[in-house]
């Protein structure tokens, strides 16, 4: 019986290792099982490649990790011109309503 607890909670080790990875939100999914992040860590440095590989046999991605700084940068730098364009497309509208007004 006590062998069968242990399998037991082994797996629910693996399930939230495997939750953890999937979402790439720790603190949260340590809070869901109910342990300390430390304590999640321990079991994710224990599991990650046997989870890993069964992700990858069961074709199931990972949620990429924060951008970097260069990502965040390169967005901004698109926003900023989209942002541009729009503003430039507001005053030619709006130059247009002042040549048509009587």
């Amino acid at each position: 019986m006590a062998r069968k607890n242990i399998e037991i909670f082994e797996d629910l080790k693996r399930k939230y290792v495997r939750m953890a990875l999937e979402t790439n939100k720790y603190t949260s999914t340590a809070k869901a099982a109910g342990v300390h992040p430390d304590t999640l860590r321990k079991w994710i440095k224990k599991y990650e490649t046997e989870i890993r590989d069964q992700m990858e046999e069961e074709g199931v991605g990972l949620t990429s990790p924060e951008p970097t700084e260069k990502e965040y940068k390169k967005k901004y730098e698109l926003a900023m011109k989209l942002l541009g364009e729009k503003e430039l497309e507001v005053a030619v509208l709006k130059d247009a309503l002042k040549k048509n007004e009587p």
